[in-house]
């Protein structure tokens, strides 16, 4: 996958990572290889409001937040990398909710 999908600096790279019990997703820009922004289940400003929600949310919850923190350092565009994951559940989740908060893909 990662073959085809590559981030540049005018287009960093949205990446997903699931396990069983938590989503990560960061903002990469490949080129100079470092990461702009990340977000995860276990990110203290997210990990607040997670009580009792359910895992599909919780990733809705990451997607928003990675959004945030990306248009706070001017990143407005994104490539999206699922990962190898089926865009399905939490992985449609995470990427539905940065759309509306504001990034494009």
């Amino acid at each position: 996958m990662r073959n085809k999908i590559s981030g540049t600096a005018e287009r960093p790279r949205l990446c997903v990572f699931r396990s069983t019990n938590h989503i990560y997703a960061q903002v990469i820009n490949d080129v100079e290889g470092n990461t702009l922004v990340a977000a995860s289940t276990l990110t203290p400003d997210v990990k607040k409001d997670l009580d009792g929600k359910t895992k599909v949310v919780r990733a809705g919850l990451v997607g928003a937040a990675v959004a945030k923190l990306a248009i706070d350092k001017g990143v407005s565009q994104v490539v999206f990398d699922r990962g190898g994951y089926k865009y399905h559940g939490r992985v449609k989740a995470l990427a539905e909710a940065a759309r509306e908060a504001g990034l494009k893909f």
